[in-house]
């Protein structure tokens, strides 16, 4: 009973400092959601957290922009951008993890070792080398830059996570499905692709959170202000010279966080449920 009683204190305490940490992470988005809607004034003027009056000027007056370009522009800009990176990740990264994974060829150890000494090159490293190379191949101010190394698989962290969760799965199955007359690639789609949607739907996750953030890499490779993203679009509404509308920045921030909210929110269960199998399993 004494022993009960402590495991009771004990998780009790363990919740309330979790809800305390939650709630310290999660105040600046609260901040910022109900900052949207005041004014400039109120946000400097005012400490408390709801507006004296809800006003959605900081929307109407941030979608529209400035410079002669509305935020739909940067909006639709990210979605080309993000939606061929996201969907070229994880056609390539499986094809390139299923390789590794389930069959030998020559300079296989070798060539696995070199795709994980990416991960650890600081990407700073190959900023220079990458624009050189796409100057050269005339990507510059285009999203090619982002959506066909997405297609070739050239981000690591994907085809090893994957390929994590693919050593998981017992090779049984592939032996099985080539007694049915299965080959590779219908092994592939039809057996084990199926049991890769939560390690696929993870690295969906990543690369749709991270290219969507993307500021540096962009504002490198797509010099055109009309080909700006919403990083480089939120960036743009702050005004050096005068006072910047943070009520507009407040309130396109909220309009950036919202779709990558939205896909998260809908596959949580899958992205849970993939870095945890993986981290376990692998």
């Amino acid at each position: 009973m004494i022993r009960k009683s402590k495991s009771d204190i004990r998780n009790f305490l363990l919740h309330l400092l979790l809800s305390l940490l939650g709630a310290i992470m999660i105040y600046p988005l609260v901040w910022m959601f109900f900052a949207s809607f005041k004014t400039n004034d109120e946000i400097f003027n005012s400490v408390r957290l709801l507006p004296a009056e809800f006003n959605l000027d900081g929307y109407i007056l941030g979608w529209k922009g400035n410079r002669q370009i509305g935020f739909n522009t940067f909006l639709i800009n990210t979605l080309k951008l993000v939606v061929p990176t996201v969907i070229f990740t994880v056609i390539s990264s499986p094809l390139v993890a299923y390789g590794f994974a389930r069959f030998r060829f020559p300079f296989h150890r070798i060539l696995f070792a070199l795709m994980l000494s990416t991960l650890m090159l600081p990407n700073t490293v190959l900023v220079v080398p990458r624009y050189i190379m796409f100057r050269n191949f005339g990507w510059l101010d285009t999203y090619l830059p982002f959506t066909i190394p997405a297609l070739l698989a050239t981000a690591p962290f994907y085809t090893f996570m994957i390929y994590q969760f693919l050593r998981s799965l017992p090779v049984e199955l592939d032996e099985s499905a080539k007694i049915d007359g299965l080959g590779p690639i219908g092994i592939l789609l039809r057996i084990l692709l199926p049991l890769l949607k939560p390690a696929i739907f993870s690295a969906a996750v990543f690369q749709l959170i991270w290219t969507w953030n993307d500021f540096f890499n962009v504002l490198i490779f797509v010099p055109s202000v009309n080909k700006y993203t919403l990083s480089l679009g939120l960036r743009m509404m702050m005004d050096i010279e005068a006072a910047s509308a943070w009520n507009q920045i407040m309130a396109m921030s909220v309009v950036a966080i919202l779709p990558c909210a939205l896909f998260f929110f809908f596959t949580q269960r899958y992205f849970v449920e993939g870095i945890a199998t993986t981290g376990l399993k692998g």
